[in-house]
């Protein structure tokens, strides 16, 4: 009871791990070893299955923009799916590059360069998880949105003269991948200080 209301308030309960927001961030990973499957059925080379691999790629990179829809409508934010979704993202997105690069349709050094920072940035996301769950930032975001585009670009059957578009495309998901990861250093060097 408070003592200038003389009102009983109930104690906030903590929002409960289970819920639809993190199921579908569960789901999503989930889903990589599906997309996987897909990707190499007949070494890369089967129309139809490059159509498969695209749809459950894009189905798993859907639930994440309907995960956060849902956490925040509903008050369904933990740190448990502030935490899992950016990783449950790049579990999906880093299977992709890693697979492109395994069929010889994206350089290793691209696939190296970008997994390189984001197992580096979630490594440090544990490293500093005393100090409080870091949420993605709008950069991280645009950063997935980019990743997402390009590789569905890749992963579509698609003819020879959208190969330019493509690279275009994977080039800038790269350059933004980098940026958004000195940024994110440089946010949480400047909120210690």
């Amino acid at each position: 009871m408070s003592a200038t209301d003389g009102v009983q308030h109930p104690a906030s309960t903590p929002v409960s791990n289970v819920n639809v927001a993190n199921g579908l961030t569960v789901l999503r990973i989930v889903l990589v070893p599906v997309f996987l499957a897909a990707l190499f059925v007949d070494g890369g080379h089967s129309t139809l299955w490059r159509w498969i691999a695209f749809a459950v790629f894009a189905v798993a990179m859907i639930t994440d923009r309907i995960d956060g829809q849902i956490a925040r409508r509903y008050g369904l934010i933990t740190d448990f799916g502030k935490l899992m979704d950016p990783i449950a993202d790049k579990a999906l997105t880093g299977a992709a590059f890693v697979g492109l690069s395994v069929l010889g349709e994206l350089p290793w050094w691209v696939t190296l360069v970008i997994l390189a920072r984001e197992f580096g940035i979630t490594a440090f996301r544990f490293a500093v998880i005393r100090d409080g769950v870091i949420p993605a930032s709008r950069g991280g975001k645009l950063k997935t949105l980019l990743q997402t585009i390009a590789i569905g670009l890749y992963l579509m059957p698609l003819p020879g003269w959208m190969d330019v578009p493509s690279q275009v495309a994977m080039g800038a998901a790269l350059l933004v991948t980098v940026w958004t990861g000195v940024d994110y250093l440089v946010g949480w060097w400047r909120a210690r200080r």
